[in-house]
């Protein structure tokens, strides 16, 4: 079921992207160096592509939301799975884990439709 508007949808990337950027210095674990440089990557990356996502609160608006949806998927499955890929879940593994599932299930939950300035919706 997807409940969650486009509009929070944004709200929630860009703070998503900034809590994950953080992570390794607010959680402790910036001194596992493939943990933090994952947690940067991914925050960052997030972030970007949200810039160029054709919704309320996309810059650019370029990506149409459902590959933004399909990337946040993606992305939060590779981050989900990065400790054990990677070979640093002895050290820290939460975080990433955490993050990653909360990405997939937030592509999962949210509506494909973006309300324009015009009040119209229109299918991205």
């Amino acid at each position: 079921m997807r409940f969650i508007p486009t509009s929070i949808h944004g709200v929630i990337d860009y703070l998503w992207g900034l809590a994950l950027f953080a992570s390794p210095w607010v959680l402790g674990f910036s001194d596992v160096p493939e943990a933090k440089w994952v947690a940067i990557v991914f925050g960052i990356g997030a972030i970007l592509y949200s810039l160029f996502t054709a919704y309320e609160l996309g810059v650019l608006r370029i990506i149409p939301m459902s590959l933004h949806l399909m990337l946040d998927g993606a992305a939060g499955a590779l981050l989900a799975a990065s400790p054990f890929l990677l070979g640093f879940s002895d050290q820290i593994y939460l975080p990433h884990l955490l993050f990653g599932l909360f990405s997939v299930l937030a592509s999962l939950t949210t509506r494909r439709e973006v309300t324009l300035v015009t009040g119209h919706r229109e299918p991205v």
